[in-house]
């Protein structure tokens, strides 16, 4: 089991997941919206076809952040 902090610019919250759960299936569990924004896996920008992968493929065995960051249009 890990602690995953999932959430994104307004909303996180922690929860405790088996490191086989997909990064979708927690997204979605989470209610998080991933269509919109980057994501971001302890920091590193997520590549397509990896909300498919589960925790245990990125070698996370304890903690982590997975977020998804939306950039406004004035930001720079």
């Amino acid at each position: 089991m890990i602690k995953v902090t999932i959430g994104n610019n307004v909303k996180r919250s922690s929860e405790i997941l088996d490191e086989n759960t997909t990064l979708r299936e927690a997204l979605e569990n989470a209610g998080i919206d991933y269509t919109i924004g980057m994501m971001n896996l302890d920091g590193s920008t997520l590549e397509p076809g990896d909300l498919e992968r589960t925790f245990a493929d990125f070698g996370i065995t304890e903690k982590c952040y997975l977020l998804n960051v939306i950039k406004a249009d004035n930001a720079k």
